[in-house]
């Protein structure tokens, strides 16, 4: 069987919904597929915080400025797949306090709000932070249930025409004279597509992906845990006010917090090796900033892969455990157009962050609409996601795609 489409999306996470939607909306004819259940990669199993920037304002003004635009835009758009939580950055007594500094600095100049509150301020707002913090930031992080998120941008999908396949594994790619001109898909789809143009979504899974149509998108994917546990009522997003490190944030869920995270390169995304250790120093790192959380009991414990794009990796000398520049954040992102290889329809995204996955969607549907001769724009920032504020609904949504994942299963209402 052939299934014919304008545009075919390999990668069922938040960027490839994300390219999907954006051109559904452009009234392109689109389908997506995933191995799995959407959302089972890199988007459903990260720490799910909803950027403000300041994590990266004093390293990177561009991302910084692109995570503050997207919050925003989110806010808007995404209803209940967000949590407006509110975050600090906090000053432990052994932090250097001109790094706070200059976050602060260039927060405010990136337009990123940004307020410093006396550590005894903070302590008032938490219940339970350490004493040993000094001072703290507060700016407009979040938390974002990527389940939810991608369920929804699914279902926009299809209610414009578009086609969403789950559990549908890219089994090979035919090139001919230039071109892709079919793509075949396995498990409970068994078709082939015959499309006009290919995108690959598929994050850490890029290189393999790409290798299949003979190019080559270096990766170098990195793994990192994270911890849930029991622990209601903390508020704000946890962030340590360092250069960015192992076990440096807390994410708050509605009765747990998410504990988060490591930094280690992997050489196969599918399998590598995990590390208890790993775990037990996220715990001792983060309850520096919570001590209660030091003696709690993990209810689910989980490892991400990011989707880090081997040439910035390598610009920015970033390796194993590193901190600040060196640590391997995936703070850019990049379209790549394969024509130059000799694949005209073909192109893949890779790097960035979960904030920013429509921007990052945004300018993949440009260059797809750009080669398909489709002048309208897009639209994707204005126009709110299907039942954005109905919980329940968007839930339900999950459960249609078997989207749920363990970043947010304790929040999201499973069927």
């Amino acid at each position: 069987m052939t299934h014919e489409t304008d545009v075919l999306v390999i990668g069922g996470g938040a960027t490839g919904v994300g390219v999907a939607r954006d051109l559904a909306m452009r009234g392109v004819t689109v389908t997506v597929a995933d191995r799995g259940g959407l959302s089972s990669g890199t988007t459903g199993r990260s720490h799910g915080l909803l950027h403000s920037g300041a994590r990266y304002a004093e390293a990177d003004e561009v991302g910084a400025r692109e995570c503050i635009a997207e919050n925003r835009i989110l806010r808007r758009i995404a209803g209940r797949c967000i949590g407006d939580t509110g975050g600090l950055f906090v000053q432990l007594s052994s932090d250097d306090p001109d790094y706070f500094d200059e976050k602060l600095a260039a927060c405010r100049e990136y337009g990123i709000p940004a307020e410093e509150i006396p550590g005894e301020e903070a302590r008032e707002r938490v219940p339970g932070l350490a004493s040993e913090v000094e001072r703290a930031m507060v700016v407009p992080d979040g938390v974002v249930y990527p389940s939810r998120l991608v369920a929804a941008n699914a279902v926009d999908v299809e209610e414009r025409g578009g086609t969403v396949l789950t559990h549908a594994p890219v089994e090979s790619i035919a090139v001919d004279d230039g071109r892709i001109t079919s793509v075949r898909l396995g498990g409970d789809a068994a078709i082939d597509v015959d499309a006009e143009y290919v995108v690959n979504a598929t994050g850490a899974w890029a290189g393999k992906v790409g290798a299949m149509a003979g190019v080559d998108v270096e990766m170098r994917p990195t793994r990192g845990v994270m911890v849930a546990v029991d622990y209601d009522g903390l508020g704000p997003v946890l962030n340590r006010c360092r250069d960015p490190a192992d076990g440096d944030i807390v994410v708050p869920h509605d009765e747990q917090v998410v504990l988060g995270t490591t930094s280690v390169v992997v050489d196969d995304p599918d399998d590598y090796p995990t590390e208890e250790a790993e775990v037990a120093k996220t715990f001792a790192e983060c309850s520096a900033m919570l001590p209660a959380v030091a003696d709690l009991e993990p209810r689910r414990t989980w490892w991400g892969v990011r989707p880090l794009y081997a040439p910035d990796e390598d610009a920015r000398r970033s390796h194993s455990g590193g901190t600040g520049e060196a640590r391997g954040i995936s703070r850019g992102f990049f379209v790549l157009d394969h024509d130059a290889e000799g694949v005209e329809n073909f192109a893949s995204v890779v790097g960035g962050k979960l904030t920013s996955y429509r921007l990052m969607a945004e300018k993949t549907a440009d260059l797809v609409a750009d080669r398909l001769g489709r002048e309208e724009p897009c639209r994707s920032a204005d126009e709110p996601l299907p039942e954005a504020d109905d919980a329940a609904e968007l839930d339900r949504f999950v459960a249609r795609y078997d989207a749920r994942s363990p970043t947010d299963e304790d929040v999201v209402v499973g069927e």
